[in-house]
């Protein structure tokens, strides 16, 4: 199991990119959550099999259609057994 957490740049609030990320994770069975940020970017953490969360950073680069994303930064983390996968509250 591995952990990555993602910093979203961009025209990333307000597009559904929250609850885009959230139904993806679902369906590819990632646990983590998503939250926007005060500044405008929106942090997610992964966490799942390589293939899986190496999908969901990949998409998180893209986003939903509604996005412009313009930057990415992703962390390795140590896993922590996270289960599902929810929408959090911004800091």
């Amino acid at each position: 199991m591995i952990r990555k957490r993602v910093l979203v740049s961009g025209q990333v609030q307000g597009v559904y990119f929250r609850d885009t990320c959230r139904r993806v994770a679902q369906a590819r069975g990632v646990a983590g959550w998503v939250r926007n940020l005060p500044d405008g970017r929106v942090e997610a953490v992964f966490e799942g099999g390589e293939e899986p969360v190496g999908d969901l950073v990949a998409w998180a680069g893209q986003g939903p259609e509604t996005a412009e994303v313009t930057g990415v930064v992703v962390h390795d983390e140590t896993a922590e057994g996270l289960a599902g996968f929810e929408i959090r509250r911004g800091r």
